[in-house]
């Protein structure tokens, strides 16, 4: 059956691999996964990720949980945007996630980046997800 929500079986994956103190959790590979998994690296709240050939010639993403003093670093990650309810945000209606201590993942058409980037270039978009 048919995926109806990708992105959003991703997240839940990394949330429920952080619960039961998983060092790593696989997710299917897509470009959309692998930017938003990008700006997550870059913002220091996974320590890696890499794309492998997976069953049946599906390739696959490992994403590597990242922990400090065994307390998951990733407190908490939904999805905003969902495929029923897309939310679109201007930069300058752009909230901030928990007083600038989180960050908004946005797809933008300068590509996939987090909201302080995406305030930097000057650029809005679609918010995918709140990372905190």
């Amino acid at each position: 059956m048919a995926m109806s929500d990708p992105l959003g079986d991703m997240l839940t994956r990394i949330r429920n691999g952080q619960r039961t103190g998983k060092s790593k959790v696989r997710a299917p590979a897509s470009k959309l996964r692998a930017n938003v998994l990008e700006v997550l690296k870059r913002e220091g709240y996974i320590r890696d990720y890499r794309t492998e050939a997976g069953d049946r010639g599906l390739s696959e993403v490992e994403i590597e949980l990242k922990y400090n003093e065994g307390a998951p670093v990733i407190q908490e990650i939904a999805r905003v945007s969902r495929p029923g309810r897309r939310v679109y945000s201007k930069i300058k209606e752009l909230p901030r996630v928990y007083n600038g201590l989180g960050i908004s993942i946005l797809s933008t058409p300068r590509g996939v980046m987090s909201d302080q980037e995406a305030r930097a270039a000057n650029v809005g978009g679609e918010v995918l997800c709140r990372v905190y």
